[in-house]
């Protein structure tokens, strides 16, 4: 096997994040072989160039093998991905009641792989060892030169019941929370579609998590379904924030004005308890029945975080739950051959805490890492550059009508992270054009 090359982090910099899109080549993908096991050496080295694993197929690992596809021709790119094709959480929302369908959420990763010149192979990464810079995965072992980190989340039932799998269990299949690409975002769909009547219970999780806007557009995307089909319903958010948040007076003005008698927002409604097998959960704004559910258990960094032994620690000394990097150049703190990027990232500013948990700006941090770490393989200057972020969320299905959350970062004066954030509260079909215009340009962007 070739000797890593040693790569070497020159003075770093910062700069006003680039926006350019990048242009690629052509490249393989990937099938392995029976009889692998986790020790079976999954691919041989190839080429001159550096080797660069990303885990992850999702907005945030593919737009960096794109990226770094532009940035290092020279380089072996090799994406680790466990679903076999890409479903984009961004949009489900509104696939839940029919504005989109399902070709539309759906990619073939093997496209992008060929066209950008990157490897795939379909596998469950199952270890993460640093100090031999190797990531075990279902189908054998692959070594790295960087590794970039994009896993998205991991669902926390353990925070709700413990070391009670059964009860974990029996909750994710039948109260599901869709909240990360598999069976039950179809489940759902089922769900709303199949609904005669009565209480559906919608928690949300303890922030950060995954998308902040997105549960507040999921109760009103069904909220307009049972309106419409004359279904005789009534949906609970139970929010552990004092208010609704972001675009808070876009959603109150949306449950008020449409949904009066199906959407209740109930605050400060922080999960103690929950029956799923007696259909009650116990909450800090009180205990409530329910005929079906829809649960979003607390959100934490992906498994492949916890593998490679990379999640931070609070000044309580307990595991915070997502990654321990540093704020700026998005490494390992104390293994800068490593990245993080995606929903798994860690705080970045005392300020704000962490940036949103979405697909944007996975995207676009992808893009950062692409170009930082092209520029430590070339000896240049590594310039930290900041993302923004921007949000589209549905209200009404006819018309159809969104509302919107921008957020741009500057450094302070005390060299810290600074986030502005833009609410657009007024509803207006103009906003939803314009989501289907940013979608388009994403996946023009990593996937097509």
């Amino acid at each position: 096997m070739m000797k890593a090359p040693h790569f070497t982090r020159r003075k770093l910099l910062t700069a006003a994040p680039s926006l350019a899109l990048l242009t690629g080549i052509g490249g393989t993908a990937l099938a392995a072989p029976e009889g692998l096991t986790s020790e079976t050496l999954l691919m041989s080295r190839q080429g001159k160039g550096p080797r660069i694993v990303i885990c992850g197929g999702g907005w945030g690992g593919l737009s960096a093998a794109r990226h770094l596809r532009e940035e290092l021709p020279e380089a072996e790119i090799i994406v680790l991905e466990r679903n076999p094709i890409f479903w984009s959480c961004p949009m489900s929302n509104k696939w839940l009641i029919d504005v989109v369908d399902t070709a539309f959420l759906t990619h073939d990763l093997l496209r992008p792989a060929q066209k950008w010149g990157y490897s795939l192979v379909q596998c469950e990464v199952t270890n993460i060892d640093r100090a031999a810079k190797t990531v075990h995965t279902s189908k054998g072992k692959v070594d790295y030169d960087f590794l970039i980190l994009a896993g998205g989340i991991r669902n926390a039932y353990e925070a709700w019941f413990g070391e009670d799998q059964k009860a974990a269990e029996y909750t994710r299949q039948n109260f599901g929370s869709a909240y990360i690409p598999n069976a039950e975002h179809l489940a759902l769909k089922n769900k709303i579609h199949n609904f005669k009547g009565g209480t559906i219970v919608m928690t949300l999780p303890p922030p950060p998590h995954r998308c902040p806007p997105s549960p507040y557009e999921r109760a009103c995307v069904m909220a307009w379904h049972f309106k419409v089909n004359n279904i005789p319903a009534k949906i609970i958010i139970l929010d552990p924030k004092p208010k609704i948040a972001p675009i808070g007076a876009g959603y109150q003005a949306a449950f008020d004005e449409l949904y009066p008698d199906i959407i209740t927002h109930v605050p400060n409604a922080k999960v103690k308890e929950v029956d799923p097998y007696n259909k009650r959960i116990m909450t800090e704004a009180g205990d409530f029945d329910f005929d079906d559910a829809i649960f979003m258990p607390p959100h934490q960094a992906s498994d492949m975080v916890w593998y490679a032994d990379l999640i931070g620690k609070g000044e309580d000394g307990r595991p915070t739950g997502w990654a321990d990097m540093d704020p700026r150049f998005f490494t390992a703190r104390g293994d800068d051959s490593v990245y993080i990027i995606g929903d798994s990232m860690g705080a970045i500013s005392p300020h704000f805490g962490h940036y949103p948990k979405s697909g944007h700006v996975a995207n676009y941090i992808g893009r950062i890492v692409a170009r930082n770490i092209g520029q430590r393989v070339r000896d240049e200057d590594v310039v930290a550059e900041l993302p923004d972020n921007l949000c589209y969320m549905l209200v009404n299905g006819d018309p159809q009508e969104a509302i919107s959350v921008e957020f741009t970062y500057a450094v302070g004066q005390d060299g810290l992270v600074h986030q502005t954030q833009f609410d657009i509260d007024v509803r207006t079909p103009d906003l939803m054009a314009e989501d289907l215009v940013w979608v388009d340009g994403m996946f023009n962007d990593f996937l097509r």
